[in-house]
């Protein structure tokens, strides 16, 4: 079935939900904001859409019910749809009648696989970010970057050797590393890591996320195998990928306190914010005395809680041990997450229109 033959059914069919839904109800403003999202997706929904073989879920559709499943911490895709098929609320955002049939949990999980191969939820973020800046809520000279970790879902008993481990490692002068000859028989990508401050190592993946500082809004976000320059090479990556002005500042905490890093942001035109470690002959801080004295570093180190709000909202449920596996799909959930959050700040910042 041509994808032309049920785009009216399959984004805007509100019928007998509309007028239920009370006005002051959050998800009315996330479904405007969506809204306005998809249309900007219209042509990749389009190469996405199945052309051949059964009819396939819209994609516009399967994004919508994802998107409550991480606003509602909903824990799997089984008990999204036991919830769509008696909630109303559910319905109306995803676009279905009071009597349309609710999809098999197999054939949901199957069509998501269409959004994961074509990279949706990073430019769903991207759409979602510009509606924020066609409001004005955007800071663009001040950013933050961090990192958090992401629990793998896998087992620590499940690392074992390599079959064909490399001749040479990947640690200094070709030091060869646990990574190098051993590897999760669940998830290969992920690796055994250590949390700062802690003493549990577990199967882990490395979340980065650059925001801006007057709303917290996320910006972009990625997923790193977890290691120990991660942090620092995302922060870069991050930063190149929305390319702020000359000039902007970045907020980060001591562990981007690196040579390498600050030597980036200068060559960037970026005003490092970093903050320092206590004077140590092992484990100097780069920055001039000029950006020391910055008066506005003060104020970047204050705005970084607003990053790590988001962290604590995104750990409630869905990304403090991840349900996917590999790097690509983890990336996936991670910017549909940071999608989701915007949505849900940008609600409160956002007049509802009439």
């Amino acid at each position: 079935m041509r994808r032309e033959d049920e785009q009216q059914g399959a984004v805007f069919s509100y019928v007998g939900l509309e007028e239920r839904v009370p006005k002051d109800h959050p998800l009315r403003a996330i479904r405007q904001m969506t809204d306005a999202a998809l249309k900007a997706l219209d042509a990749e929904f389009t190469r996405l859409y199945a052309r051949s073989g059964r009819p396939s879920i819209p994609p516009e559709r399967l994004l919508r019910a994802q998107l409550l499943q991480v606003l509602y911490s909903i824990r799997s895709e089984r008990q999204l749809m036991e919830q769509m098929d008696y909630n109303l609320l559910f319905r109306w955002f995803v676009g279905l009648n009071m009597d349309d049939r609710v999809w098999d949990v197999t054939v949901f999980t199957k069509n998501r696989e269409r959004l994961l191969a074509g990279g949706v939820s990073q430019q769903l973020l991207v759409a979602v970010v510009e509606q924020a800046r066609a409001h004005s809520l955007l800071s663009e000279e001040h950013f933050t970057v961090d990192g958090t970790l992401l629990q793998a879902w896998a087992s620590r008993r499940s690392f074992g050797p390599k079959k064909d481990p490399p001749s040479r490692g990947t640690g200094a002068r070709g030091r060869k590393l646990l990574r190098d000859t051993h590897e999760s028989k669940t998830d290969p990508e992920a690796r055994l890591f250590r949390k700062s401050g802690s003493s549990a190592v577990v199967p882990s993946y490395l979340g980065h996320v650059l925001a801006e500082n007057r709303h917290g809004l996320i910006l972009s976000a990625m997923v790193t195998q977890a290691g120990t320059a991660a942090e620092r090479e995302a922060a870069l990556a991050l930063l190149d990928r929305c390319r702020p002005p000359r000039g902007s500042t970045l907020g980060a905490d001591k562990s981007y306190q690196h040579e390498d890093f600050i030597r980036g942001l200068r060559a960037r035109g970026i005003r490092p914010h970093v903050a320092e470690r206590a004077a140590s002959p092992n484990w100097p801080n780069w920055l001039s005395a000029a950006e020391r004295n910055d008066p506005g570093l003060a104020v970047s180190q204050r705005r970084r809680k607003l990053v790590e709000k988001v962290f604590g909202w995104a750990k409630q449920d869905r990304m403090r041990q991840v349900k996917l596996r590999g790097r690509a799909r983890v990336d996936w959930l991670f910017q549909l997450v940071a999608a989701a959050h915007n949505l849900l700040r940008l609600q409160k910042l956002i007049p509802v229109q009439p």
